[in-house]
């Protein structure tokens, strides 16, 4: 007998595409770069938070930079295993690629004790051979952003992409802004980036990104 009482569908694809469609009613994103806007909605769809449309700023080269690192097999270095879970496994893999997070690994564990630095900090300096060529993705810790520009700066590591998206109260607006402060001025070389302006982000953020660029690539590669 019919549920007359249900008045949803039990459908994954059909709520996705419902989502899809309540977005792009209540944000008007014909002023977002069109290869942009796979990034945007999944972002929105993630968080129920249409700001992103708004706050998320996608520098030039930054699609193109990621469906090139991940169509290469390159590695994606992210700054807790929170991120690095919600990440789509099977298609970097698929790709010849890693999910690297090294922050609860016992080495860097030690060695942050030992430096009074964060895990977050000591993680990424002890990535530098990943990191360079393939993609960066923090969505917790500030500090991990500030570790990025150093290892830049000081290490001449080139990243092919930065996400920077951390969440929190302490330094983590300030983060973004030097992080892109620090890229728009380098001249040496451009490195984009993907980062959203004000405390707001988090993990799912930050996988939200990483994915919509992985369907990207996906839908490049077919």
């Amino acid at each position: 007998m019919e549920n007359k009482t249900k008045g949803y569908s039990e459908n994954p694809q059909d709520i996705i595409n419902e989502s899809f469609d309540i977005i792009d009613n209540l944000v008007d994103l014909g002023n977002i770069p069109e290869t942009s806007r796979p990034i945007v909605r999944r972002v929105i769809h993630a968080t129920g938070d249409t700001d992103y449309a708004d706050n998320l700023i996608i520098s030039p080269m930054a699609v193109e930079a990621a469906v090139n690192a991940i169509s290469a097999g390159k590695s994606i270095i992210t700054d807790v295993n929170m991120v690095k879970a919600g990440i789509n496994a099977k298609v970097i893999d698929r790709f010849g690629g890693k999910i690297i997070c090294r922050i609860a690994d016992e080495v860097v564990a030690q060695k942050a004790r030992e430096s009074n630095k964060t895990r977050a900090i000591t993680s990424m300096q002890e990535s530098l051979s990943d990191i360079s060529g393939g993609i960066v993705v923090i969505g917790n810790a500030p500090t991990a952003v500030f570790s990025i520009i150093d290892i830049i700066r000081r290490e001449g590591v080139v990243p092919a992409l930065v996400i920077a998206v951390p969440v929190g109260f302490v330094k983590a607006a300030e983060s973004k802004e030097a992080l892109m402060t620090f890229l728009d001025n380098k001249k040496d070389i451009q490195i984009p980036y993907i980062v959203n302006i004000g405390r707001k982000g988090g993990s799912a953020v930050a996988v939200a990104i990483v994915n919509a660029l992985i369907n990207i690539t996906k839908e490049k590669n077919v």
